[in-house]
């Protein structure tokens, strides 16, 4: 299957991590600790001149999933983020309710 670039490189700036990385006898490459984390499952991509391109993906549970499916919902929590990135927030006292 054929990919456009631009549905996967995301960033042009490119940060070489390693060199001279060779692949052990059962033909594996050991990534740098500090770029795996957990849960993190990677979509392996090769392009025609030989590199490689490790995407990584993570996966929701399927009881959260309604939720992306839901654009009013999503709509909703994504404005409640940008709110607390911009400080619209405010306290209230549970036991007032």
């Amino acid at each position: 299957m054929v990919i456009e670039t631009k549905e996967i490189i995301r960033d042009l700036q490119i940060t070489r991590i390693g060199d001279s990385v060779k692949p052990d006898s059962k033909k594996r490459v050991v990534l740098p600790t500090a770029l795996v984390h957990e849960n993190v499952i990677y979509h392996i991509y090769h392009t025609r001149s030989g590199q490689i391109i490790l995407d990584p993906q993570v996966t929701i549970p399927a009881s959260e999933a309604w939720l992306f499916k839901n654009p009013e919902a999503l709509k909703s929590v994504k404005r409640g983020i940008s709110d607390v990135k911009h400080g619209k927030v405010s306290k209230i006292d549970l036991n007032e309710l």
